[in-house]
């Protein structure tokens, strides 16, 4: 072979070397992320790839419009260890239990390939806690949001529906307070509200979906925030209206810029328990123009003495409203008569009887476990028809009754005409009134039941039992 021949034959090799080299390409498809994946985080492949930097620019992947994301590196042929972060090592990937993962390893043979991958949490926002019972689609927004209104600071969490990251939708906001019950049990002091096991069920069963802002009390500050009048005998009360101030000018503009809501009135709610249910009371009243649902569950309206009620009463409606009154037969008797007091009230403020419910089931108690069982179905009812959309999964089969609260007859939606379902009618001590069957489109007699609350339950032909609340008047 002479010189000039060996030459170009080396130039050829050198040549095909470097596009072999140029074109070699590992592709990362990302098919999904943990549900509590804080919307706006980047999403960063870390490596032997780029000497492990987490927050490298150049190593952040792209989302394609369904749900997953990519990113191409080109590694030399061989060993290829990786993670992903979302920007730094505080907020590295962990394993299905949101514990430690150890690197990824991909033996690379030098060819273009693409392989797929599931980040299955993020240690940051599994909290590293084995007894933590938060669903994925928990997470905590900030653990020092700033207060100004209070000069302090304070622990948000966020429940994001399961569809949040697979589609455009937008969702109405329910604000509660005590937000280390209402998730996890890791951070209740006594027991949780099980609110993401139960949403999320009931998402499976058909409803549209809500995000759940969660705002942690402020333990020693917690009387002072929950109450907008001062208390002389506990010497606490005091900071409720400036906490309202909170939620309606900071903390909701700050949740409406980052996620996708329905900012309007008739899509916010606030809910809490005791305190809460207080201080949730007030803001609906007080704060008309921001919320427009408000669950009440086991008011502690004693706190303040007659001031609850005088606030609702000369607080006129403004817009149409939904509140949902909950107290339990094994609590103090003051606490239904307050709750009753309150609920008068609206009447004079000009709400109509269907615009409140008041349930009191005799075994309940105050108590978490007594407000998770009853939580879905006020949620229910109070965002029953405040989102019409053809983005709706299918639609959840469900019997409603009117007029209720009712006198002498009702009917009820969801059964055909002539359609045979049978039929139970239940006390709130569980004593059984009706059992029977009713064909759609002719009404039931509630002249005979005595005044109170009732638990209705239909089931069509070969279909499971759905229950619905009675008041009879």
């Amino acid at each position: 072979m002479n010189k000039l021949l060996r030459t170009a034959l080396l130039t050829v090799w050198a040549v095909t070397g470097l596009l072999s080299t140029t074109q070699a390409q590992l592709t990362f498809n990302v098919t999904s992320i943990p549900f509590n994946t804080p919307p706006g985080d980047q999403i960063y492949a870390v490596g032997t790839f780029n000497n492990w930097d987490p927050g490298d620019a150049t190593k952040t992947l792209s989302a394609n419009g369904s749900g997953q994301y990519t990113l191409t590196v080109n590694p030399p042929a061989g060993e290829v260890k990786f993670k992903f972060t979302r920007g730094n090592w505080d907020k590295v990937e962990g394993n299905a239990s949101g514990g430690y993962l150890p690197d990824r390893v991909f033996n690379y043979n030098g060819q273009p390939t693409t392989i797929d991958i599931s980040i299955l949490s993020w240690e940051d926002l599994s909290g590293g806690n084995p007894n933590s019972t938060a669903a994925p689609n928990v997470f905590v927004l900030d653990n020092n949001f700033y207060i100004p209104q209070l000069n302090r600071e304070r622990r948000i969490w966020l429940y994001l529906p399961p569809d949040y990251q697979t589609t455009s939708k937008k969702y109405p906001v329910l604000y509660m307070h005590d937000a280390q019950n209402l998730f996890d049990v890791a951070t209740s002091f006594s027991g949780e509200w099980e609110v993401d096991e139960s949403l999320n069920q009931l998402f499976q069963e058909g409803d549209y979906g809500c995000i759940v802002v969660g705002i942690d009390n402020g333990r020693a500050s917690r009387l002072d925030e929950y109450s907008p009048w001062f208390n002389s005998d506990y010497n606490e009360g005091g900071e409720g209206a400036a906490y309202v101030e909170f939620i309606a000018n900071t903390l909701k503009p700050h949740i409406d810029s980052l996620y996708r809501t329905l900012p309007d009135r008739l899509t916010t709610g606030i809910m809490g328990s005791s305190m809460g249910g207080l201080i949730s009371m007030y803001a609906l009243s007080e704060r008309q123009d921001v919320f427009s649902k408000a669950g009440i569950f086991s008011p502690a309206f004693w706190f303040a003495g007659n001031n609850p009620a005088n606030h609702v009463a000369t607080h006129p409606k403004q817009g149409d409203v939904r509140v949902y009154f909950l107290a339990g037969g094994d609590e103090p008797n003051y606490v239904e008569q307050d709750m009753l007091e309150v609920a008068n009230a609206m009447t004079t403020a000009g709400f109509s009887m269907s615009e409140k419910l008041v349930y009191v089931p005799s075994d309940g108690q105050h108590a978490e476990w007594f407000w998770a069982r009853e939580f879905p179905d006020a949620y229910e009812w109070l965002f029953q028809n405040a989102v019409t959309s053809v983005d709706w999964p299918k639609k959840r089969e469900k019997v409603e009754i009117y007029p209720n609260p009712s006198s002498s007859w009702v009917r009820f939606t969801g059964l055909a005409a002539g359609e045979i379902a049978d039929l139970q009618v239940l006390g709130a001590d569980g004593a059984l009134w009706r059992d029977t069957t009713i064909t759609g489109g002719e009404p039931l007699w509630t002249g005979d039941l005595p005044a109170g609350f009732y638990v209705v339950k239909l089931r069509k032909k070969g279909g499971k039992w759905v229950s619905g609340k009675l008041v009879r008047q």
